[in-house]
């Protein structure tokens, strides 16, 4: 009797052999992918997937946000370097997002130093005031920089609203722009920047609302400039997004200012 084993006898051997040298090399590759060799943060083809599309890959694979894709996270009164996206949803957005209005715990510019932020940018942005305390302010006056008039201030029910404090970049601007993600140290943070607020006549401030730059431009056009600049410094520090209108207006102005 022959040793030889018959064809179908080979062709089974074959096929167990096949099968044996496949599952290696499946446990060859979860090895690797697990060291990061194959796909780790040193990954070739992420490398070259974001010379294709112009965007960095996050380290966990995901797509870049928004916000950490726009603008230069310094204040930088350059418009091109933000990004135009369509605004973001508003649904979660409230004032209290943000934290407690004027907090001063928070870690920005005036923060922690005992007074609170409102009475921080009216000590900044008034003159001949008086004080109550060290930080309380009672009085002042306001040369409002959104309608070029004085106002007289004076601390009280009836009065104070006369001059308010506006967030250049609205809260809820912030937020539809990349914000609705960030914790809530960095909502307080771009709530209570002084580069973001600004002493002014309050009813332009509540004229104004939440409106962007190509919506919405101070009555004062010789303030004009400074209050774009201003948005587009805020923007860029947060990295926030712009609509396609907006962006058209800073550049607009940062070409002619």
């Amino acid at each position: 009797m022959s040793s030889l084993k018959s064809p179908p006898e080979n062709d089974k051997l074959l096929s167990q052999l096949l099968t044996l040298f496949a599952l290696a090399a499946v446990a060859v590759i979860v090895v690797l992918i697990v060291n990061g060799t194959l796909f780790g943060k040193d990954n070739r083809i992420s490398s070259e997937l974001s010379k294709i599309t112009g965007q960095e890959q996050r380290d966990d694979g995901a797509p870049p946000s928004a916000s950490t894709i726009s603008g230069t996270g310094t204040p930088s009164p350059d418009p091109s370097t933000l990004t135009v996206a369509a605004p973001g949803s508003k649904n979660g957005y409230a004032r209290a997002r943000f934290g407690q209005p004027w907090t001063d715990d928070v870690n920005i510019e005036g923060g922690h130093n005992g007074c609170s932020t409102r009475d921080d940018i009216l000590q900044r942005d008034l003159t001949g005031i008086t004080l109550s305390g060290s930080c309380k302010v009672m009085s002042g006056t306001l040369a409002d920089p959104y309608t070029g008039q004085v106002i007289s201030f004076v601390y009280g029910k009836k009065t104070s609203a006369l001059v308010q404090i506006d967030h250049l970049v609205s809260l809820a601007n912030v937020w539809v722009s990349g914000a609705a993600t960030w914790d809530l140290p960095e909502l307080k943070k771009i709530a209570n920047d002084p580069l973001n607020l600004l002493a002014v006549n309050g009813s332009s401030n509540e004229s104004k609302g939440e409106k962007s730059a190509d919506q919405w431009l101070p009555e004062n056009t010789a303030f004009d400039c400074s209050y774009v600049k201003r948005q587009v410094m805020v923007k860029n520090k947060y990295r926030l997004t712009v609509t396609a209108a907006e962006k058209a207006t800073m550049q607009q102005f940062y070409g002619a200012c």
